[in-house]
């Protein structure tokens, strides 16, 4: 009797996440140009050093308010600081700052929304109650509040934009979780009698690290803007700090002597936040996230 053999089935017949998500990447433009900007962007933020000879902070006023020439490509500041070199510096304030608050928030907020979804019960009535008295808060007023009382600097900007990202960031965790909690290898960690946290961290989160991700990247393009503005209205960096929205508010005022001085920071924070925003909407649709995020 003959019998056939049939070839095993091998990892690379089955493609994991990682080789799908960069084989819907690659189909998307959108995607590609969104990572595209935002590698740029930290790459010249790394090497800003190299990228010019000039001081970022360094006052010199015979240099004020000149126009675009081969010494200064954007032209000089009021207080003869060149400006395409504080635009470059800029973006090591913006993506600093941005990143380390956007991962805080993203952590407190991931490990709060997991908890609620496993726990259930009146916690979970009672959180859901406190969001949604805490989301009525518009995150501008709420920024403001948070900064005038604790005054101005980037741990302060870090600690008020967590605080406030916070509850927006269990809201959507929570949705996600709550579509994994039913599943059957959370029943058996259950039956196991595994703690609440093995359970979040070994069942759980894994499960969702795409919604995380992506939930990542949208925060962190709004957090960009949040900052720059706070900067824009005195609330954010101090001067002489290169941060794009203080750039503005510094020279908008001689907008018609040296135009470059408003516009190129405009233009900087303008193509990193489009960035962030192709590069989530890209990751979203890899993954899936979309119907994950309408059904929470």
């Amino acid at each position: 009797m003959t019998t056939l053999d049939t070839p095993p089935v091998t990892a690379a017949a089955t493609p994991g996440r990682a080789a799908r998500t960069w084989r819907t990447l690659r189909s998307s433009r959108t995607a590609l140009v969104g990572l595209a900007i935002v590698g740029l962007h930290t790459l010249i933020a790394l090497l800003a050093p190299l990228l010019t000879s000039y001081d970022p902070t360094a006052n010199d006023p015979s240099q004020a308010l000149l126009g675009s020439s081969w010494s200064h490509w954007a032209g000089t500041d009021q207080y003869g600081r060149d400006v395409l070199t504080r635009v470059l510096y800029g973006g090591r304030y913006a993506l600093g700052v941005s990143v380390v608050a956007t991962v805080i928030a993203l952590a407190l907020g991931t490990v709060i929304g997991c908890a609620a979804a496993l726990r259930g019960g009146w916690f979970d009535d009672v959180l859901g109650r406190f969001l949604d008295a805490v989301l009525s808060v518009p995150a501008v007023l709420a920024l403001l509040v948070v900064v005038t009382a604790l005054g101005t600097g980037p741990a302060v900007i870090v600690i008020a934009v967590a605080v406030v990202f916070v509850p927006q960031v269990v809201r959507v965790v929570r949705g996600a979780a709550l579509a994994v909690v039913p599943a059957d290898y959370v029943t058996a960690a259950r039956a196991r009698g595994e703690r609440t946290w093995s359970i979040l961290w070994r069942e759980v989160l894994p499960n969702i690290a795409d919604v995380v991700c992506v939930e990542f990247a949208m925060r962190a393009s709004w957090v960009v803007l949040l900052i720059s503005s706070l900067s824009f209205l005195g609330f954010g960096a101090d001067p002489p700090t290169p941060d794009w929205g203080l750039m503005v508010a510094e020279n908008r005022t001689a907008i018609t002597v040296v135009p470059m001085a408003s516009l190129a920071p405009i233009i900087a924070l303008a193509t990193l936040v489009v960035g962030l925003n192709l590069a989530a909407d890209g990751l979203s649709k890899a993954w899936g996230v979309d119907r994950i995020r309408e059904g929470s």
